[in-house]
């Protein structure tokens, strides 16, 4: 079948240094573009992520130190990542909690002013636990009667979680073929960053989802004590947490001089 598209959509894979959106680096990103016309493009690239991978990690997913010792840094190649994506929505197999969240990081640290503002996020993941509460091998399985072969790298990954999808779509009647209804199903909670330290109410107003402001909205927070933003944005939280941080409190600002 041929995902119904109003844009092209990008399934993408990361292969990483670690689990830490804020600290850990891309080794691997591989990168299949759907157009709504059904023609597929593919892409992958081999990253430097200038820090150490843990042999523990390597044991995952095969990649060395040495493998990309002479490869670019993602920062050589954001620009190009950048290009194929930025009129696309994007998917992916828990894309929503890692692989978007911690792009993100490498891109606003590559001075790629990224964001999601104007694209759609189908996480396949989300899908097939809501329906059937298990793996990506065992969802390529399950769905598409196949073996994931050579698991764990990110171009194999890739390619199952854009047939997984397709599966799900042709097997379930409760699912409509429309990348909006796909982002909202997949979608957990509404956040307005990736990290979930900054939430939605039920009006719609951004509010802190931790700590001691835990629930309360962050313009007014912003505004009786100054002093919390510049801690926020000098402590450890993701540069796509003080991204948002930051625009909230502009708009803040020029509300207020209109």
């Amino acid at each position: 079948m041929q995902l119904n598209l109003n844009k092209p959509i990008c399934f993408f894979d990361l292969e990483t240094t670690g689990v830490n959106i804020t600290t850990d680096r891309i080794v691997e990103i591989a990168i299949l573009k759907v157009h709504p016309n059904g023609k597929e493009e593919s892409k992958r690239w081999l990253v430097n992520p200038t820090i150490p991978i843990p042999k523990e990690v390597t044991a995952i997913h095969g990649i060395s130190d040495e493998d990309v010792a002479d490869k670019p840094t993602f920062k050589e190649i954001a620009k190009e990542v950048y290009n194929l994506i930025k009129d696309s929505d994007l998917g992916g197999f828990n894309s929503n909690r890692f692989d978007i969240p911690l792009l993100a990081e490498e891109m606003l640290r590559a001075e790629v002013d990224f964001d999601m503002k104007n694209r759609l996020a189908v996480d396949v993941q989300t899908i097939f636990h809501k329906m059937e509460q298990r793996t990506l091998s065992a969802a390529y399985k399950f769905y598409c009667d196949k073996n994931l072969e050579d698991a764990h790298t990110a171009e194999a990954d890739t390619l199952a979680t854009y047939e997984v999808l397709k599966a799900q779509i042709a097997k379930y009647d409760d699912l409509e073929n429309d990348t909006q209804f796909l982002a909202e199903f997949s979608s957990r909670k509404q956040f307005a960053d990736f990290a979930g330290f900054i939430a939605y109410n039920k009006k719609g107003e951004e509010c802190f989802s931790f700590g001691k402001h835990k629930g309360k909205l962050v313009t007014e927070i912003l505004e009786n004590e100054p002093g919390y933003f510049g801690w926020l944005l000098n402590a450890d939280f993701p540069l796509y947490t003080k991204k948002v941080l930051t625009s909230i409190k502009l708009r803040s600002l020029n509300n207020k001089l209109g």
